[in-house]
């Protein structure tokens, strides 16, 4: 059998302007990989929509049901998914300390980071296999000219080979390549369930702009959705690079449970100011009750949750 491993990273350890770093793996084997991407096709299909999913670009949310839709698909599947955290000025200065530039030190970390990440997916890979049958892994990243120049197929391969034989572990990576993120559902949905995770560390739903409003829309009818919540925070595991040999593992509740805190205490207000706007102005239409409430066209959607759920129909009525 195969296992499949797709990787993504959200920004560089050398752009000065962020204080952190994001690496995601997200791994499954070739049968369920194949039915999630199905299901997602079917997804893209119903709603008329076959643009990337790309949670940095999600900033309207006219596109709420085809996210919302893929994200509780993928998250009742048999994924599993790694998130590495890097602090920037911790991983610059070790490098000055040793005389590394920063161009070196991206090519160190672009090897280590991933193939500490896979190490991780991998390390119960055995639990899939057969009559002891050696497991083949194949690892896809997305296009990046740097990952060629630096040889980061081969030596992967090479590490994780090693890796494997050290401590008997029963696979083998056989190819690593790289795809296109167009045309790949899963590299698309690892970008995406890594954005919300950098929301949430970064607690950018604090931030009273429309994209922030509508983006935290999105993870909340995700999150409240059946099992979800316990589901993302069993499903995704997150790791800290604290300068020492061992990555420390952090606890995804501590930063879903304040936004879900939040968002709660947000949405109890804005649903009394919008039920109030009902009541006493008795508007005619959907479009004039936006108007009134001073929504712009970009948070349709969201407006349509928030009557949906004063008026007892549920959050997620209109797009399930």
């Amino acid at each position: 059998m195969y296992y499949l491993i797709y990787f993504d990273e959200s920004n560089k350890i050398d752009q000065f302007d962020v204080e952190y770093s994001y690496y995601g793996a997200y791994g499954s084997t070739d049968i369920s990989m194949a039915k999630v991407v199905r299901k997602v096709r079917d997804i893209f299909k119903q709603c008329k929509s076959f643009s990337e999913l790309h949670f940095r670009e999600y900033t309207k949310d006219n596109h709420v049901k085809k996210y919302f839709q893929t994200l509780h698909t993928v998250i009742n599947e048999d994924v599993k998914i790694n998130i590495l955290i890097v602090n920037n000025k911790d991983a610059l200065y070790a490098a000055q300390r040793i005389g590394l530039t920063t161009p070196e030190l991206r090519n160190l970390f672009y090897i280590k980071i991933p193939e500490r990440l896979f190490y991780g997916v991998t390390r119960n890979l055995s639990e899939f296999s057969e009559n002891d049958e050696m497991i083949k892994v194949k690892i896809k990243v997305d296009q990046n000219d740097e990952y060629d120049e630096i040889f980061l197929r081969h030596k992967i391969i090479e590490q994780m080979n090693a890796h494997s034989a050290y401590r008997n572990k029963n696979y083998r990576v056989v190819r690593v390549m790289s795809q296109d993120s167009a045309k790949s559902i899963p590299l698309q949905i690892v970008d995406t369930f890594m954005g919300i995770v950098v929301f949430l560390l970064e607690k950018n739903y604090l931030e009273q702009s429309n994209v922030a409003k509508i983006k935290s829309d999105l993870i909340y009818r995700f999150l409240i959705e059946q099992d979800n919540l316990t589901r993302f925070q069993k499903q995704i595991k997150l790791y800290k690079w604290t300068g020492s040999e061992e990555l420390t593992s952090l606890n995804m509740g501590d930063y879903v449970s304040p936004f879900m805190a939040y968002k709660a205490a947000y949405d109890v207000q804005e649903m009394t100011r919008i039920q109030k706007v009902m009541l006493e102005d008795s508007p005619e239409s959907l479009k004039e009750l936006r108007k009134k409430v001073n929504y712009p066209n970009t948070m349709l959607n969201t407006l349509i949750a928030y009557k949906d759920q004063i008026e007892g129909r549920g959050r997620n009525y209109s797009i399930i």
